[in-house]
């Protein structure tokens, strides 16, 4: 397993070690063990999965208060951009987002702490993505940010995205909350 660090503190990237042949594969995609020693020493306490169609943007999504979430992700079919944004008030790069592809073929993961918006693009004709979270969904403590928002200006790598109601009545990043303070690590 290698881990690397990114320009925005706290995420990591992790490259799973993966072992293929003419069978097809074998990875191992969580060893709390070996996550522990690499700082993410979370409890895991929901594993979710869904399942897009190319053009597909969702999010950006993040919980507050005590729901707060981490996320561990990947893809399990297909190949997306996975985006981030900080939204830790005080921070040195608030406001600022890290994109990656993510794909079937790599098996990079992308660890996302709380304190970070996320969301997500299909590339592929469509897309099985997969992430555990390190608390219960909970709909009251639910935010999201505009996906199209000009002050974050997030290329997701699609002409026409396709889009939920929800996501698309989200508020704009200027209007977000003071829910989350840097700390620096």
């Amino acid at each position: 397993m290698k881990v690397s660090k990114v320009n925005i503190e706290g995420l990591l990237l992790i490259e799973t070690d993966f072992f293929g042949d003419d069978r097809g594969y074998f990875y191992e995609s969580y060893n709390k063990q070996k996550y522990d020693k690499i700082g993410i020493n979370f409890d895991f306490v929901q594993d979710n999965i869904s399942k897009s169609v190319k053009e597909t943007i969702r999010g950006l999504h993040y919980q507050v208060g005590d729901t707060a979430q981490g996320k561990l992700c990947q893809v399990i079919k297909g190949k997306v951009l996975d985006v981030v944004v900080d939204i830790r008030f005080d921070s040195p790069t608030f406001g600022k987002h890290f994109s990656i592809e993510l794909s079937e073929n790599d098996k990079t993961q992308l660890w996302i702490p709380p304190g970070f918006a996320h969301g997500f693009s299909v590339l592929s004709d469509e897309a099985i993505f997969s992430y555990k979270c390190t608390n219960f969904f909970s709909q009251p403590d639910e935010r999201t940010i505009l996906y199209n928002d000009p002050d974050l200006n997030v290329d997701w790598k699609v002409l026409n995205p396709i889009v939920s109601e929800k996501d698309l009545k989200a508020k704009s990043f200027k209007d977000i909350e003071n829910d989350f303070v840097y700390l620096p690590l």
